[in-house]
Parts: structure tokens; sequence; C-alpha cells
């Protein structure tokens, strides 16, 4: 099963890469034109996707980062977030599971759902609030973090040992990791609360890791090609990131694999209130700049 689920991270990863050389070929002489700037991407490559090896969004460093320094229009901004992190999710997702002790049961389960979810959600998270999703996922997400941190003070028993799931805890991850999937849609990533679920359950904490890359391995590159199809991305960026980012990667791998559990409960700790601020503080600006386009 192992062998079966790493062959078709390499065969879904591979159609992309195709896509995305061929683009690159046909599109050779535009690519160097391009905003950003080329002493800096090895560097910004690296480290957004050693964080992001982490649990830490990419999604959200790069949101920031592109605008920030308007290396990426508005239009292929989303393009360029998910056609960047193909590569290095792949690289993630391999290092992972064939280093991370994961039931395969419970893997296989858990990126399905989440797949799965990525597709048919949508049609019903669209007729969510997004505010009213992001208030519950953030508070949800700081009573995780709370809850694991009275667990460490051994203010509650505190487990995180199991590497497999079985009936009603593997179904309850099938569920959530399946409505993970659909939040997707509308910009809530799925890293943090796959930590917290993980945590929940009782596993431990490094099985997040596999299970979060895996899904996303499967789930990206289908839409990114569809982005790469149409152009609307940065080629220059997701050449770079394909390659330096993928050394972040690597490096990162290294630490989370040599990390004991006590580490990664504070890394799981620190992952879940970063992005429960990040929300937060993003609701907020939202708030003011309608307070300040009405007056």
């Amino acid at each position: 099963m192992t062998t079966v689920l790493l062959s078709l991270i390499v065969i879904v990863n591979l159609f992309f890469v195709l896509s995305f050389v061929k683009d690159l070929i046909k599109h050779k002489s535009e690519i160097m034109t391009e905003p950003a700037t080329t002493l800096a991407l090895p560097f910004t490559s690296f480290f957004m996707f050693l964080l992001s090896t982490f649990g830490i969004s990419d999604f959200a460093i790069g949101t920031v980062l592109y605008r920030k320094l308007k290396w990426v229009p508005l239009k292929k901004l989303p393009g360029t977030l998910n056609a960047q992190c193909v590569i290095p999710v792949a690289a993630m997702a391999l290092s992972y599971i064939t280093s991370i002790d994961v039931g395969v049961k419970t893997l296989a389960v858990c990126i399905i759902s989440q797949v799965i979810g990525a597709y048919v959600g949508p049609r019903f998270v669209v007729k969510l609030p997004e505010k009213t999703i992001k208030q519950f996922v953030s508070i949800g997400l700081t009573v995780a973090a709370v809850l694991i941190l009275a667990g460490k003070f051994n203010l509650i028993p505190s487990n995180g040992t199991a590497t497999e799931l079985y009936g009603f805890k593997l179904v309850t991850a099938g569920i959530l990791l399946f409505a993970y999937g659909a939040l997707n849609n509308i910009g809530i990533g799925s890293y943090a609360l796959t930590m917290a679920t993980v945590y929940a359950l009782g596993m431990n904490p490094a099985a997040a890791f596999p299970i979060m890359m895996g899904a996303c391995t499967f789930s990206v590159p289908i839409g990114s090609m569809q982005f790469v199809k149409f152009g609307e991305y940065s080629r220059k960026i997701t050449l770079f990131a394909s390659t330096f980012g993928v050394l972040g990667v690597l490096t990162a791998v290294y630490f989370v694999k040599s990390l004991n559990v006590d580490m990664l409960q504070w890394l799981v700790i620190a992952v879940l209130l970063y992005t429960a601020i990040s929300m937060i503080l993003e609701m907020r600006k939202a708030k003011m700049s309608l307070v300040n386009s009405v007056n």
C-alpha cells in the first residue's frame, strides 16, 4: 500500500511537471522579465518552504510577501501560490511518508477524505458566511492550543503516541479531513486543523506531517495545471520555488524527524496559535477596511 501511495504521488505530480516544463520552454524569453528579484528568490523560496514543512502556511507567507514586494499582480497571485508549492509539497509528502511511522490505512483514509472534500465540498462551503467559519476555526484552534498546553503542564491527561486509528476515531478523522479539504477553497489552510485533529485523537504529533502533505500533494497539482494552462501564474517564482523550495523542505524534514515528541508538541502549539491569531487579525483588518469605506 505504501508503495502504491508513493507511486501515485509521483505520477500525479509528474503530470504537473510535464505541463510546467512545456510552458517554461514556450515562454522562456519572458521568464526573466518578470518583476520578482532573481537574487532574492532563492532565499525567499528556501525559507518559505522550510517554514511550510513545519506547518506554517506558505500561502499566508506568499500572499504577504509577494503583494508587499509587488512581485505578482493580484490576478496571478492565486495561481502562483498554488503552482509554486506543487513540487516542494510532493517532496514533503514523499519524505514524511517514508520516514514517519503512520498506519497506511489511517493515512489513506485521511488523504482520500481531504481530496474528496477539496472537490465536492465547495458546493456546501460557499453557502456558509466566510466570516462565521473563520471565527469558529480561530476559536477552535486557540482552544486546541490551550488544551495541548495544559497537557504539557500536567493540568489534564495528555497522550499522543498512536500511529494508527481504528473504528470511531478513524471515521471522525475522515469526516474532519473531508471538511478541511472543503475549507481550503475559501482560503482556510488545513495544516493547523490537521495538527489539532491528530493530537486530539491521541496520535503522535509527527503523524500530522505525512497526513497534511499527503493530502495536499494530490489536490494541489490538478488545480495548478489549469493555472499553467491559462498562464495565470508567475513562471519565475514557480521555477525558483520548485528548486530552492525543495532544498528548504529537505532541510526542515531532517529537523522534524530528529525532534522528539515533546518538541513537536511545542511546535504544534506554536502553529495553532500563529494560525488562530493570523485569522483574527485578518478579520479585524477586513472589518476596519469596511468601516473606512463606509466613512
